[in-house]
């Protein structure tokens, strides 16, 4: 049985708490842990270092919850992360599910682009579970654009003085992915490309990021990933685009930016890239692999075709 705001609700019950001090996130949150701990239900706490130090302080129990089992590094690596640990939490027995954690966004030094993405999918990568997840918003540090978005993708809301509501400004997903603007370009894009390659094979496009590589700190991690990816995504367009596939790649000591455009339309998913699918002979499975291997992913429809953005190493948070 479900218990506290979530009881008798059905699969993901997506919250979210905006606060402006350690006062009011904890009065937000340590309710909310303190509950799971009461009815036994597992919990999965995935904070900043000041915030999990506050909940740790704060709750006298807190080594029956588990913190460090997911890290906010690549959106769709999370989702996946999170659905493995959740059918296990299921297949234990547990009739709920509680996870709390700080999305990254601007404040955080992070890119919001594909946290948005994320925010919204999980509505629908969630909800064959019975999972009560709070994400709570410090309004202190957090942008105000992406406090709108925040509130667009959480169907429920949580207040420091215990209420939790239905939020009306809550979209459908697949709506709010749809009219959203994409990403700005990177700074970057302004200036002349260091490599353009019309129609690469995936190979030749690996090695054209290698050559622009040698004016970027990129470690080497960084760069293995960020030359996967553009394999990957070079093969989705000539696989899945129409003709010609255009790679341009600009570096600077602190990142790689890398755009690949195709001139189809790109896929109709609103959600591709952040679901595994079982599709090997469509964009999902290329475009999943894509978000796997590179953290800052963005998609970009425009009159001239389809374009995935990577970035690799620093990203510039003006996007």
């Amino acid at each position: 049985m479900r218990t506290g705001a979530a009881a008798g609700h059905r699969g993901y019950f997506h919250e979210t708490a905006f606060y402006s001090s350690d006062e009011e996130f904890l009065a937000i949150v340590v309710p909310f842990l303190q509950g799971a701990l009461e009815a036994g239900e597992p919990a999965v706490v995935t904070l900043s270092d000041a915030n999990e130090k506050l909940v740790r302080e704060a709750v006298p129990e807190a080594s029956g919850l588990s913190f460090g089992d997911v890290e906010y590094g690549h959106p769709a690596g999370v989702i996946t992360t999170y659905r493995k640990l959740l059918a296990g939490h299921v297949a234990r027995g547990a009739s709920q599910i509680r996870a709390v954690g700080d999305v990254p966004h601007p404040g955080m030094d992070m890119p919001w682009e594909a946290w948005a993405r994320y925010e919204a999918t999980v509505n629908h990568a969630y909800d064959e579970f019975p999972l009560w997840g709070l994400c709570p918003y410090d309004t202190r540090t957090t942008p105000a654009d992406v406090l709108v978005d925040v509130m667009a993708t959480h169907p429920y809301t949580a207040t420091a003085d215990g209420q939790h509501l239905a939020n009306v400004r809550f979209e459908d997903p697949a709506r709010f992915l749809a009219r959203r603007s994409p990403a700005g370009a990177d700074p970057l894009e302004t200036t002349p490309p260091a490599t353009i390659v019309i129609d690469p094979t995936p190979a030749a496009a690996r090695h054209a990021v290698l050559d622009v590589a040698a004016t970027s700190d990129l470690n080497h991690i960084e760069l293995d990933d960020l030359v996967f990816a553009v394999s990957e995504a070079v093969s989705n367009g000539i696989c899945h685009g129409r003709p010609p596939v255009r790679v341009r790649l600009w570096a600077a000591p602190d990142r790689i930016v890398a755009t690949i455009t195709d001139h189809g339309g790109g896929p109709t998913n609103p959600f591709i890239g952040l679901l595994p699918t079982t599709g090997t002979f469509t964009a999902g499975l290329g475009l999943w692999l894509v978000h796997q291997m590179s953290p800052h992913v963005a998609l970009r429809r425009t009159d001239d075709g389809f374009t995935v953005r990577l970035t690799a190493g620093v990203p510039n948070l003006t996007n």
